[in-house]
């Protein structure tokens, strides 16, 4: 099977080109790389009020669901280091979202939970996500969603 039956009449990017794209549109990767772009696009758009980056929202969010949390589990789950982990916390305690402390059962853990603060930012951040989100699924069908997250989630549990 050719690549040009898997992606049949592949539209190109959303935006005129000057340039030969010599076959990228064709490419499954290159169709990920601009969807990506998009949505990062908007998300720091629609989070330009509330100061957040991708990652700090989803680690507020993850500090959230699981109180007590640590950095080393938190850098695990985000897929990023343990020095850049520490660094984003540094900036969201500064910011008065998270306090760190350290554990009573593992003194060389440091557990880390949302302040008052750090709930109402995760609050209005989650609105501010769904409105994004919407923005991107609404062009789906629920049928179609379900597929799309079924196949990305294909590729992104083989890493």
């Amino acid at each position: 099977m050719s690549q040009t039956d898997i992606f049949p009449a592949v539209p190109g990017p959303s935006v005129e080109s000057k340039l030969d794209l010599d076959g990228l549109p064709n490419l499954l990767g290159f169709h990920l790389r601009l969807a990506h772009v998009a949505m990062y696009r908007d998300f720091a758009l629609s989070m330009t009020e509330l100061e957040l980056t991708q990652k700090q929202a989803a680690t507020l969010q993850l500090i959230g669901a699981n109180p007590a949390v640590s950095q080393v589990d938190l850098a695990s789950t985000l897929g990023t280091d343990r020095a850049t982990m520490m660094a984003m916390i540094d900036r969201l305690e500064e910011r008065g979202f998270v306090v760190r402390r350290r554990s009573t059962e593992d003194r060389r853990r440091q557990e880390l939970n949302l302040t008052e603060a750090g709930e109402k930012m995760v609050a209005r951040a989650k609105r501010t996500i769904a409105e994004h989100e919407r923005h991107f699924t609404s062009r789906f069908t629920p049928e179609e969603l379900k597929a799309l997250m079924n196949a990305l989630s294909r590729i992104h549990q083989q890493v």
